[in-house]
This record gives C-alpha cells, structure tokens and sequence, in this order.
C-alpha cells in the first residue's frame, strides 16, 4: 500500500531539519566572522583603519598608514556580500548504491545541504542543477529559507533509480557556465563515474568561480573483499557481470586501477585550483565536511593575508 503523501512530505521535512541541524551544530565553532567556512576569505573591497591589536593578523597591517602615525594601524575589508552560489547534483542510477552506512544519494543530499546552510545568510542566492541520463533541471538562484528547503526537498526526492546510461557531466557545466555570469561559489556533487569531457568543462569553470567538487565514494570502488564469485549488478543497464574476487591477480588489478583513477582526478583538482571534499558511505560525513571546511578557511584566510 502506498503512503499517504502527507507522511511522506512530513518525513522529508523532519529529514531536512535534522541535517539543518547537524550542520550548524558541528560547524558552529567553525563559522565566526564576516564570512563562513564555504564562503572566501575576509573580502577584497577595501574598508576603514584601525589600530592594530594584539592578536590581530599581521598580514593586514596598512603600511602606508603606519609609516605616517606612531603605531601600527592594520586596513579592513568588506566583505563581499550576495554571494550567488550552485550546487550541481548527479542524480543517476549508480548514486542509489552503498555498501556502507548509506548510499551516495543520501551523500549528495548531505554535500547540498551543508553547502546551502553554510552559505545562507542576507543577500545570498542558492540555485542548483540536477542531472543524469534522463536530463536537467534548473533551479533559478533565489535567497530565502524556504527557496533552500525547496531545492533540498528536489535534490533529496530526484529519482535515482530510472533511466539507462551515464551523466554527460560536461554538457551540464558548459551550460552552468553560461547561465551563472556572476563570480560566485559552484559545487559539484557526483561520483564522476560520468561520461568522458567533464574535466575542461569544470577547468573552465574554475577560471571565473569557486568550484567545490564533492567527489561521492563507496570503499567497494577501491578495493574487492574476497567474497568468491561476485555478481555484480550495473544500475543503469541492469547488465549483470560476475566478478572472481577469490583470485588475487583480480583483487590487486582492481585495486591500482582505483587508485590510479583517484591519482588522475586530484591531479586534474590540483591543476584547475579546485578544492575536493571526499564523502564516503562508510564514514560519518560530517566529519568529512567539518575537516574540509577547517582546512579550506584556513587556506583562504592564509590567501588573502598574502595578497594584503
């Protein structure tokens, strides 16, 4: 018997609060200051002087200022504000597969979420693409709470279980590209088990954006356990393919092409300038996304002292 639609919109709603929820919680500490954890650095418009304090950041000591006075006065910045940020979605039939805790569907609602609580504020715009087999859908960038909950609610009810083939992740960006003119922050949420082009495409991206990729990993994509013969199902084509993972010759050829796949894909992050947030199904996510956006304010702040 199906549920009644109510139970099921109520139990999306209880769903999307707990993950608000998870995400201010654990980051709370993480997210003091002008700007967030996702959101770059102090801002480059140039603000007023002051004096210099201890504690204070060095870096951003105005030595123009400082020469003329008998103390030190550092310069202040302006954050930017309005910031317009996307979120591209894989919703293809492989991201309804985990083998630990959860699945990469569940996986990409977290990233969506964490990115759109972690950039909310006055003035900030969300809008997201979702894509797969069976095409996109467009999300105009809007700023209020009820707009994010909606594309939440949308990217956590894409249907993951329909259509045959793969993402053609290139084509999306190429044409986020052209709808996104405002420099602004773009996260890419899929296992970039897509169609072959995606690379340029994001590489383009990253000349005039933030870009995020929020690469979705299962522990059975690196390595086979020596469970026999394996049946192994592909979501997309339902094509069966039985896998003998009792032979070591087998496990260890799986294993170095995994891991050259990953060595190919941080190289092709490192060179555009793109950061890169690994969500495993086997791993509590949050900790994954606290670490990631300790690491990236870090950076960030680190930057724009030296540009100062």
């Amino acid at each position: 018997m199906t549920e009644p639609v109510e139970n099921v919109a109520a139990d999306a709603r209880s769903k999307l609060r707990k993950l608000e929820l998870d995400v201010t919680r654990r980051l709370d500490g993480l997210l003091h200051g002008d700007h967030k954890g996702l959101v770059p650095g102090h801002g480059s418009e140039l603000g007023e002087t002051r004096r210099y304090q201890p504690g204070d950041d060095i870096r951003r000591i105005d030595w123009n200022v400082t020469a003329r006075l008998p103390e030190a006065y550092i310069r202040q910045t302006i954050a930017e504000r309005e910031l317009e940020s996307w979120v591209v979605v894989d919703s293809a039939p492989r991201l309804g597969y985990g083998s630990g805790r959860r699945e990469k569907r569940d996986l990409a609602l977290a990233a969506a979420a964490s990115v759109g609580f972690l950039t909310q504020r006055d003035g900030n715009r969300l809008g997201a693409v979702l894509t797969g087999p069976r095409g996109e859908k467009v999300i105009a960038p809007r700023g209020s709470r009820k707009h994010l909950l909606h594309v939440l609610h949308q990217v956590g009810s894409a249907r993951t279980d329909e259509g045959a083939g793969v993402t053609d992740l290139s084509t999306t960006l190429a044409r986020l590209g052209s709808i996104a003119k405002r420099r602004g922050l773009i996260a890419v949420i899929s296992d970039f088990r897509v169609q072959p082009g995606w690379e340029a495409a994001m590489g383009v991206l990253a000349r005039r954006h933030d870009v995020i990729a929020c690469e979705l990993v299962d522990p059975l994509e690196l390595e086979l356990p020596n469970v026999g013969l394996l049946p192994v199902v592909d979501p997309g084509t339902g094509v069966v393919v039985e896998v003998p993972t009792h032979k070591a010759k087998v496990r260890d050829a799986y294993a170095a092409a995994a891991r050259e796949r990953r060595a190919r894909l941080n190289a092709h992050f490192r060179r555009h300038g793109i950061d890169h947030i690994e969500m495993r199904t086997d791993h509590d996510w949050l900790d994954d996304v606290v670490r990631f956006v300790a690491q990236r304010k870090h950076r960030l702040l680190s930057t724009a002292g030296r540009r100062r």
